[in-house]
């Protein structure tokens, strides 16, 4: 079996694509929070990236490809998604940056967790260690036994990560059982999301409307949103997820800069010591994951 040739160098250039959306999706978060609730954001955000997505598949003729196909796994995966996202959007007002980016850094391992319990895949003694060392890690970034306690930012954080989590075992299932492309996920994500967001917006008897001032922004969170995650996606075909995972941290100390030169956040030492650890468990099985691939018989 001849492996794919990997390109080291082109995924990173991708991934500082993503690090810079990921990042940038946060400040334009906090900026359209004061006039916006969650549920308005996620629906106006969806809005714009339907308006996306759907001329993508129109001109490149690919709109067979969205067809409603195993559409409650669609509708599960969203719905995670949907709750993660209103966690992260909800805590990012809450807790300074570099503490929710490094607490959502451990949803890989509730994923893997995950895949034991409910995707029939086997607990591994790798998977338990780094299950242990990213609760760990949470423990250390979070502090619930400190003096300030677990506040609903940071619980709101770590929900998000379970929200995240879920949505990733439900794109496993996707990808697994059935012939998805990228472009019909993303298609039925910002579909979805543009019905339950506006659903849950209006559930209070009103909506708000979007404004000139917060326009630009949506439209940023918008386009740095999927942006994002095709550069993510684009580094993860060029090489394999033991190069790629290291430099997706990058995400934290950029957000701690951000987060102090903006907001006047401080650079919290222990933030950095958890997620450190948080990323360590990540690494380990990934490493894991991928010599185990690299046994099996072609």
């Amino acid at each position: 079996m001849t492996n794919a040739p990997t390109h080291p160098i082109r995924a990173a250039f991708w991934m500082m694509g993503a690090v810079f959306g990921f990042s940038s999706m946060a400040v334009a978060g906090r900026l359209v929070s004061a006039n916006l609730d969650t549920f308005e954001i996620l629906g106006y955000r969806s809005l714009f990236g339907l308006m996306i997505v759907l001329p993508v598949a129109i001109f490149q003729g690919r709109l067979s490809e969205l067809r409603p196909r195993s559409l409650p796994l669609h509708v599960g995966r969203n719905l995670g998604h949907f709750a993660g996202q209103n966690l992260w959007l909800f805590a990012l007002t809450l807790i300074p940056l570099a503490q929710l980016f490094a607490l959502e850094f451990s949803y890989p391992i509730l994923v893997g967790l995950g895949a034991t319990l409910f995707l029939g895949e086997k607990m591994t003694p790798t998977r338990a260690l780094a299950a242990l060392m990213g609760f760990a890690g949470i423990l250390i970034v979070a502090r619930p036994f400190g003096a300030d306690g677990l506040s609903i930012g940071l619980l709101a954080a770590m929900a998000c990560a379970f929200g995240f989590a879920t949505s990733a075992l439900f794109t496993k299932q996707l990808t697994r059982t059935v012939n998805v492309s990228i472009l019909a996920i993303m298609f039925w994500m910002v579909t979805l999301q543009l019905l339950f967001g506006f659903v849950c917006a209006m559930m209070d008897g009103s909506a708000a409307w979007l404004t000139l001032t917060d326009l630009p922004w949506v439209v940023w969170i918008a386009l740095a949103g999927l942006g994002a995650h095709f550069c993510l996606t684009k580094a993860l075909s060029l090489a394999p997820a033991s190069i790629v995972t290291p430099i997706d941290f990058l995400r934290l100390p950029v957000i701690g800069v951000v987060g102090m030169l903006l907001y006047g956040e401080s650079l919290d030492i222990f933030v950095f010591i958890g997620a450190g650890i948080i990323f360590a468990a990540n690494y380990i099985n990934i490493l894991s994951e991928s010599r185990r691939t690299a046994k099996r018989p072609a």
